[in-house]
């Protein structure tokens, strides 16, 4: 193997580039999520369309994840200068790594989060196909797993700023 080619490919500032595409990956999940809750909102507006804004309401709470992702993703592309119309810092390997490590938290959590979240507020519609009356009951439910998207969000941004540059 090419010892200059790994060098050049797993440098600080690749690294760091990678950590903001991980960061970005969260989308997946909220993709899904919305997709999941989409599937089952379109079933209930069938048969009663004056749902269409509870359903709508529901399907959007698993998007948040991939907003995450991307906020993470544009801290580090400011914090290595690419923001802006600027230049990418020198970083060392560490450095790069460090970002694409602190970058991992909201990466994975928010593909996991926004596929649970997707299930849950398909779960709620179901509720409001029902009982209408009970949607913010649905919602606590489907905000729950909010709080774990939230705190891979906290960590990657708590591990960014403590990284020296």
């Amino acid at each position: 193997m090419n010892t200059e080619a790994v060098n050049l490919l797993f440098n600080g500032g690749f690294l760091a580039i990678l950590g903001a595409a991980a960061a970005a990956l969260a989308g997946i999940g909220s993709a899904m999520g919305v997709g999941i809750a989409g599937q089952a909102a379109s079933g209930i507006v069938a048969e009663d369309p004056k749902k269409f804004g509870q359903a709508l309401l529901l399907q959007a709470l698993p998007g948040t994840q991939g907003i995450y992702g991307l906020l993470i993703a544009f801290i580090i592309l400011q914090k290595i200068g690419l923001l802006g119309g600027g230049t990418l810092m020198d970083l060392t390997t560490v450095q790069g790594a460090s970002l694409f490590a602190a970058a991992l938290p909201i990466g994975l959590v928010g593909i996991f989060s926004g596929i649970a979240q997707g299930k849950a507020a398909a779960s709620a519609i179901m509720l409001i196909s029902k009982r209408p009356e009970e949607i913010a009951k649905g919602m606590v439910y489907t905000a729950m797993v909010e709080t774990y998207a939230v705190l891979g969000l906290l960590i990657s941004f708590l591990m960014i700023n403590g990284i020296q540059i």
